[in-house]
C-alpha cells in the first residue's frame, strides 16, 4: 500500500514538474484557441459569444505555459558586471512580463464573456487587453537580450533564434490588434477586420514559436540539439 501511495506521489509530481515540452505545448493549444477564434469565419458558425470562448479557454492554456515559463527561466538575478552588483536577469525579466500579459488576457477575455455595456467594454475588457499586449511587446523585445546574453548566435539556420523573431512579430501583431480593438463611444471597435485579421497572425506566429523550440525536435534521429532558446516562448 506505501509503494502505491509513493508511486502516486510520484506521477503526481512528475505531471506538475515545468518542462519546456509542456510550455511549448501549452502555448501551442492556447494560440490554435485564439488563431479560431479570431479567424473570419467563426462568427458565422458559433457567434460572437463562442468566439469569446475561445479566446477565454485559449488564454488559460497561455497563463498555464507563462507560468511555467517563469518556473523554467531560472534565478531572478544575476551578478552585475565585473563582479559589481546584482542585476535582474533578461531571460527571467522577458518570461515573468510576459507572464503578466497572459494574466490580463485572462482578466479580458473573462470580461468579454459578460461585459454589455460600452464603459465595461472599454474599462474591463480593452483596457487589461491593450495593458497584456503592451507587456508582450516588452517581452518580445527582451526576449532578443536574453538571446544574446545566452551567448547564442544569431543564425538563419537555427530554430532558437527564428523563435526569437516569430514570437517578437507575435507581439507586434498583438498590440496592432489591441489597438484596432479601441472601443468607440458607439460601442464598435475601431477596426474589427484588423483586430481580428491581427489576432490571427499573432497567435500563429506564437504557435509557430513555440513549435520551434518543442524537444521533440532534438529528439528526433539524425538531428543535433539546437541549444535552449532564450524567447517569451520557449
Amino acid at each position: 500500500m506505501r509503494s502505491r501511495g509513493r508511486g502516486l506521489t510520484v506521477r503526481v509530481a512528475s505531471l506538475a514538474a515545468p518542462t519546456l515540452t509542456k510550455q511549448c505545448w501549452g502555448f501551442m493549444i492556447g494560440a490554435s484557441f485564439f488563431a479560431v477564434g479570431s479567424a473570419p469565419w467563426i462568427t458565422d458558425v458559433v457567434g460572437s459569444t463562442g468566439s469569446n470562448v475561445l479566446y477565454f479557454v485559449g488564454a488559460w492554456f497561455f497563463t498555464t505555459a507563462g507560468l511555467v515559463q517563469v518556473a523554467l527561466s531560472g534565478p531572478v538575478p544575476t551578478r552585475g558586471q565585473h563582479g559589481q552588483g546584482r542585476r535582474v536577469r533578461a531571460e527571467w525579466l522577458s518570461a515573468a512580463i510576459q507572464s503578466l500579459g497572459t494574466i490580463l488576457f485572462n482578466i479580458s477575455t473573462t470580461a468579454a464573456l459578460h461585459a454589455s455595456s460600452v464603459v465595461a467594454q472599454e474599462q474591463e475588457v480593452w483596457s487589461p487587453d491593450a495593458a497584456g499586449s503592451v507587456a508582450f511587446l516588452v517581452s518580445g523585445a527582451l526576449a532578443f537580450v536574453a538571446f544574446a546574453h545566452a551567448g547564442l548566435r544569431r543564425d538563419v539556420r537555427s530554430r532558437p533564434w527564428w523563435s526569437v523573431v516569430v514570437n517578437a512579430a507575435g507581439c507586434v501583431a498583438f498590440g496592432v490588434s489591441a489597438g484596432a480593438a479601441f472601443v468607440l463611444p458607439s460601442g464598435h471597435d475601431l477596426d474589427v477586420s484588423v483586430a481580428n485579421g491581427s489576432t490571427f497572425v499573432g497567435a500563429v506566429c506564437f504557435l509557430v514559436a513555440s513549435l520551434l523550440v518543442l524537444p521533440a525536435w532534438d529528439r528526433a534521429p539524425g538531428r543535433s540539439p539546437a541549444g535552449r532558446s532564450a524567447t517569451a516562448s520557449d
